[in-house]
């Protein structure tokens, strides 16, 4: 009877060891994990439960409390929170795998020698079509004409998007079968003459005149667009992307492969302007899922810098016959914004130029009156004048800038803006300083996918080359801390989503992504090489 007692004893004893410790799906130890929490602390491990952090931690206490179905020994290498892009075309990076590869290229002659090389893999596409051209880059800065086009290219029309989407060139080909002349025009664009005859190049919403004779892709083409952009973003640490304009028809093919488990990445997708998609999205709200918000829509102010369609305040130091353009008036920008202001979407305004940045600003700030929690963005805030800059905070206005547009213009911003003006330009930590937060993304496919080339660009103000070696206008760098936040929980409140992820702790989603060195001290000549090792989505192992 006593050993029977005994034995029960310790069988109670045992059963109540067990009972005490919760039942989990995996362990994550062995490793420096940057939660980029409200106090940037750090752990050594976490555990995860049903696709969301269950807790955050040492590894010797998680154990103890946590029984996991799998353990995963890190071997010290370092997690972060699941990388963010605010402000990306993700959709736009499937079509872009589907055209030639026009980045880099170091003059016309290779861009015409690159598109040879599509068309012979692609003999049976009905245009030719590229994207990555950037004049800026070549020996003679200015922009190209179509006679090269049109000797290579007689019978096929080809059509080639500039690297910051805003400028596009064609053969005559193309212009035939798009009846542009030089009488062709279009508000706030351009058809480029010479000698009172098209160049070729298009600017803007004049670019309109030959996207609508383009075949479009199909729902189908779009699917496996998007299927082919998820993977080259889980391989570099990307958990959420955004797509910065694109139409209802769109934003239902991404939340149906969602529904379908066949798209894993999140999306934040901000709604084409236009007014059937007003319309539409102004009846029915915001909406938000497990993986995709739509609660904005996203506004063209201008253009771009680098083809002179930003609407600057004074004319352009390189063209003083020019200060660059407004895609839309004042007069519809002003109706546009009362009427979200009057709804729950946020507006994000793209401004470029020093004069789109001042009418935005004031436009927004009419309406926000002070601080609020409408989380209006301004979409690359990139030459803002001084004394426009405090309006960020006065509103509550959160800057979306890119890193690497930084270290791509600094080669010919100069040129553009003059000396002083161009101190007014990139100015990454005097926006940040307004609010105390800025969110980071890339613009890709206009800059690489890569959101580590922006945390280098942001912290170092150097670009792949490491160039300049003092770093462009070093003032305005940010710290590293700053650098990840803003690519995490910064950029998750910038889209709504700051309860949901954007820093690992308890009860939030379980994106994360393993490196192989620590960002936050390797030397800046090393960021560029960091290699991501794993990326999680939602507790699942995605790459």
């Amino acid at each position: 009877m006593k050993r029977l007692f005994l034995l029960l004893s310790t069988l109670s004893t045992l059963l109540a060891g067990c009972s005490f410790k919760e039942k989990a799906d995996l362990l994550v130890t062995n490793t420096r994990v940057y939660t980029a929490d409200s106090s940037f602390s750090t752990a050594n491990a976490f555990v995860i439960k049903e696709g969301k952090f269950l807790a955050v931690g040492s590894a010797s206490a998680l154990a103890e409390k946590y029984d996991p179905v799998s353990t995963v020994d890190l071997a010290g290498k370092p997690v972060y929170p699941g990388f963010y892009d605010p402000h990306s075309h993700f959709l736009g990076l499937g079509q872009v795998l589907d055209q030639a590869d026009l980045v880099g290229a170091a003059s016309y002659d290779e861009v015409i020698e690159r598109l040879k090389t599509f068309h012979t893999a692609h003999p049976d596409v009905m245009w030719l079509t590229g994207r990555g051209w950037d004049q800026n880059d070549w020996p003679e800065q200015v922009f190209p004409t179509k006679e090269k086009l049109d000797e290579a290219f007689p019978t096929i029309p080809v059509a080639l998007m500039r690297v910051d989407g805003h400028a596009l060139l064609v053969n005559s080909k193309a212009l035939r079968l798009a009846q542009v002349t030089a009488g062709s025009k279009l508000a706030g664009g351009e058809v480029v003459l010479d000698n009172g005859q098209p160049t070729g190049v298009l600017v803007d919403n004049a670019m309109q005149l030959i996207k609508r004779v383009i075949p479009q892709p199909t729902l189908a083409d779009k699917a496996r667009m998007l299927l082919n952009a998820q993977k080259a973003c889980v391989a570099l640490g990307l958990t959420t992307v955004s797509d910065a304009g694109i139409s209802p028809d769109e934003i239902k093919l991404i939340d149906s492969l969602h529904k379908a488990h066949t798209l894993k990445i999140r999306d934040y997708a901000m709604i084409s302007l236009g007014e059937p998609n007003l319309d539409y999205f102004l009846k029915r709200g915001p909406f938000q899922t497990e993986r995709l918000t739509v609660r904005s829509f996203k506004l063209y102010a201008d253009g771009a810098l680098g083809s002179r369609g930003a609407c600057l305040r004074r004319p352009y130091s390189d063209r003083p016959e020019t200060t660059g353009f407004l895609l839309l008036s004042p007069d519809e920008l002003e109706r546009v914004t009362k009427l979200l202001y009057a709804s729950n979407f946020q507006a994000n305004t793209h401004c470029i130029g020093d004069s789109a940045n001042h009418l935005m600003l004031n436009l927004y700030g009419k309406l926000l009156k002070g601080k609020n929690d409408r989380r209006w963005r301004i979409e690359h805030a990139q030459v803002v004048s001084p004394e426009d800059i405090w309006s960020f905070g006065r509103y509550s206005i959160i800057p979306s800038v890119q890193p690497t547009h930084a270290t791509s213009d600094m080669y010919w911003a100069t040129d553009r803006l003059g000396p002083i003006r161009v101190k007014g330009a990139y100015a990454f930590k005097d926006l940040m300083n307004q609010n105390g937060m800025i969110a980071f993304g890339s613009d890709f496919p206009v800059e690489a996918v890569n959101p580590l080339f922006g945390f280098h660009a942001a912290v170092a103000r150097q670009d792949a080359k490491n160039f300049p070696p003092g770093g462009f206008q070093m003032e305005n760098a940010v710290d590293r801390k700053s650098a990840l936040l803003a690519m995490t929980r910064w950029a998750a409140y910038a889209c709504f989503e700051d309860q949901l992820r954007g820093s690992i702790a308890p009860g939030k989603q379980a994106d994360f992504v393993i490196l192989d060195r620590d960002i936050m001290f390797v030397p800046n000549n090393q960021l560029r090489q960091t290699k991501v090792l794993q990326t999680w989505i939602g507790g699942e192992r995605v790459y």
